[in-house]
């Protein structure tokens, strides 16, 4: 069996010209083979960025475009094409949007092999821990304050006992973040685990101390991103003064990244996401060392759900897997792309055993919202 073929797929909801929010384009990757094999991964990223990554001609040694990395390989070998493709993409891959376009191939290479093998991609991974994960959801808040009460409380009769907001205006104004917190906490009662994300937005430290400071008689569960992932001194001073737990790293790739932010962040809990860190590949090595480093691991995942199947499937074959995001995003990405989407049930999400990531993709979406 080989590689014939790296499709990229751009999607977007809004025109160009419009505003897009979190959630509402994507890029998919299908990995074709000889046999008739497909698999299909994602990066949760800019879409015309990693299409150029996957498509570009080859410069020189250090610049090659991924999909001529790949025509003619054994789909198998996936520890060594993530390698190959690293070491040939170096000048232009080893951080940020090479490394999101290497995520999106190397889940598509993990697909191939669930599918050829006829298993699961959970047994690929070392077997199931357990058949179902705890889910909190994710909302952008209204801009309305008052509104999120609404929202978050619809949350939990749906059965969620987890949520986090996060994006939108929250992290803009001292005074409106503290209205939207004290809305959802009311709305929610003491009983209820209430996370926010700041998206960096609180940009120091001394600020966000602050505000951590105000919201503290809220009883945060986590507070996500207050600084930006390269202000390790920033994490480090918040560290030892939140009554919340710490919590980052969704921007971050490769072990590289992660074993540095882990060794001087202090953060509680660490969250890369699958479709950005390195794939699937990448993502053992980091929750390898986020154990090592005694941090809970929760992987970021507001996009299709490709990504939410590959976090699943992760989540499932790791020892301490307990608990996963999931979007609460009313864009047809997220609700009708995945034509098979696990479903949210009675506080957790099912682990499926279809063959490989098990995900069917609905092509009218594809060429509904499919960029030309």
């Amino acid at each position: 069996m080989h590689i014939t073929d790296v499709e990229v797929i751009c999607l977007r909801v809004p025109a160009a010209d419009q505003e897009c929010e979190w959630g509402e384009d994507a890029v998919i990757v299908r990995v074709h083979t000889d046999t008739g094999l497909i698999g299909v991964g994602e990066a949760d990223s800019s879409p015309a960025v990693i299409k150029a990554c996957i498509e570009t001609p080859q410069s020189n040694l250090y610049c090659h475009g991924l999909r001529s990395l790949l025509i003619g390989e054994n789909p198998l070998e996936i520890e060594r094409l993530w390698n190959k493709m690293y070491w040939a993409s170096n000048y232009v891959g080893r951080r940020g949007a090479g490394i999101h376009a290497i995520s999106a191939i190397d889940i598509a290479l993990w697909d191939i092999a669930g599918q050829f093998y006829q298993v699961p991609l959970h047994t690929l991974l070392g077997g199931r821990y357990r058949n179902r994960i705890k889910a909190y959801g994710t909302f952008i808040p209204d801009a309305d304050p008052e509104a999120n009460g609404a929202i978050a409380a619809g949350l939990v009769a749906q059965g969620f006992t987890s949520i986090k907001f996060g994006g939108g205006v929250f992290g803009d104004d001292p005074d409106t973040d503290v209205r939207i917190v004290k809305a959802v906490r009311e709305a929610v009662g003491e009983h209820i685990e209430v996370q926010i994300d700041l998206a960096s937005k609180w940009r120091t430290s001394g600020h966000a101390a602050w505000m951590a400071e105000r919201l503290a008689p809220f009883n945060l569960n986590w507070i996500e991103e207050p600084v930006l992932a390269d202000d390790l001194a920033g994490y480090q001073r918040l560290a030892g003064k939140l009554k919340a737990k710490l919590a980052g790293g969704e921007s971050l790739t490769t072990r590289y990244e992660f074993k540095h932010f882990l060794e001087h962040s202090g953060v509680d809990i660490v969250q890369p996401d699958i479709t950005r860190c390195g794939g699937i590949t990448e993502m053992r090595k980091i929750y390898d060392l986020a154990q090592l480093y005694g941090v809970q691991l929760v992987p970021h995942g507001f996009s299709t759900g490709i990504l939410l199947a590959a976090s699943v499937h992760f989540l499932a074959a790791s020892e301490h897997g307990t608990l996963m995001e999931y979007s609460q995003s009313q864009s047809p990405l997220f609700t009708e792309l995945v034509a098979n989407l696990l479903p949210f049930e009675q506080g957790h999400v099912p682990v499926p055993n279809s063959p490989g990531l098990g995900v069917e993709l609905n092509e009218d979406i594809l060429d509904r919202y499919r960029v030309s």
